[in-house]
């Protein structure tokens, strides 16, 4: 009963603090700024008078009902977000092409600081490794970005740009048009790149297994981004109603435009802060594959091999087995199926 009761709250916390939390943050600002510019209109009025409840427990009801919508439908506002859905494919196009410009850049800028402190500890480079160097001062976008790096990039701040770079996939054609989307994207691809395990395709059979600190630690972190999720979305809504607002009858222009530009401002901040907790989200995943290989390899009735070549190729099966109808070529799993228990005598 305990560890049921457990369960159950830490899904109530990842909700409360995900969604619940800042849709309440969402309807004060509305309450407070928006609400009463609308008063004089028809449909806003008749709403209110409908709900004759106090203001209190009209937040709090109104809160809780729009946090658990928000939730039902966060697989749509997380793929509006990365970019996959209501894209345009030529605005999805020009996303990705820029997002590989931006990756191929922050991958010569590192380039480039290691080459030149190889060269400054050894004295010298290998002949292909100073062609290379070469090669990249000579583009001037690189050159000029290169001269500023070796005066103010410390080691803290090279770090910084390889945390910026680890956010990409490392497969180009799985870049996404947008920074959250290739944020997300790093660490959905992580079991295939390492270990040729769709974690997509067989998360629940994952999650299913591991220890539940890890599983736990993975619902906290995406709790994070979650909050940012629905602070922006919000904010995008509250900043609808106050523009509505503003060709009602009695509108309070000041605070109305006040609240548009303030809430419009902070939509890039929270999405910036959305791309950055997904370094604990991925952190997370990364902790879930590694530990739960082995757990899911038992609970499917397989032995791990003991050679990576092998495992990947067990792992490239498995995948493939659940993800198109039964082939007789599947039977090339057979040698990874854990032997069936020995009868007592």
């Amino acid at each position: 009963m305990g560890d049921i009761a457990k369960g159950a709250l830490g899904g109530a916390w990842t909700l409360l603090v995900g969604w619940i939390l800042p849709t309440a943050l969402n309807l004060a600002v509305f309450h407070l700024a928006v609400a009463p510019s609308l008063r004089g209109l028809s449909a806003f009025d008749r709403l209110r008078y409908a709900v004759a409840v106090p203001t209190g427990l009209a937040m709090l009801t109104g809160t809780l009902l729009l946090g658990l919508v928000a939730n039902a439908c966060q697989n749509s506002l997380y793929r509006l977000l990365e970019g996959y859905l209501l894209w345009p494919a030529r605005a999805y196009d020009a996303g990705c092409r820029r997002s590989r410009r931006v990756k191929d850049h922050l991958a010569n800028r590192l380039t480039v600081l290691r080459l030149e402190r190889r060269h400054r500890e050894e004295g010298a480079l290998q002949p292909e490794a100073s062609e290379q160097l070469a090669r990249l001062l000579a583009q001037p976008r690189i050159a000029r970005v290169a001269g500023q790096d070796r005066r103010r990039r410390t080691a803290v701040q090279r770090a910084l740009l390889q945390e910026r770079l680890g956010r990409f996939p490392i497969a180009d054609d799985q870049i996404a048009p947008t920074r959250l989307g290739n944020a997300i994207r790093r660490f959905e691809e992580y079991g295939w790149d390492r270990y040729r395990l769709d974690t997509q395709l067989l998360w629940n059979e994952l999650t299913g297994c591991v220890p539940d600190q890890v599983r736990r630690q993975v619902d906290l972190a995406r709790a994070s981004v979650d909050f940012f999720v629905a602070l922006l979305f919000g904010h995008i809504v509250v900043c609808a109603l106050a523009a509505l607002a503003l060709v009602t009858d009695r509108p309070d222009t000041p605070l109305a435009v006040s609240t548009i530009a303030v809430l419009a401002a902070l939509v890039p901040v929270w999405y910036r802060s959305a791309v950055t907790a997904t370094d604990e989200w991925a952190a997370a995943v990364r902790a879930l594959v590694n530990t739960g290989r082995k757990p899911l390899a038992d609970s499917l009735g397989l032995d791990l091999p003991r050679t990576l070549a092998a495992e990947r190729d067990m792992w490239a099966m498995v995948s493939r087995l659940s993800r198109i109808p039964y082939h007789e070529r599947a039977a090339a799993l057979d040698p990874y199926r854990a032997s069936p228990p020995s009868a007592p005598e």
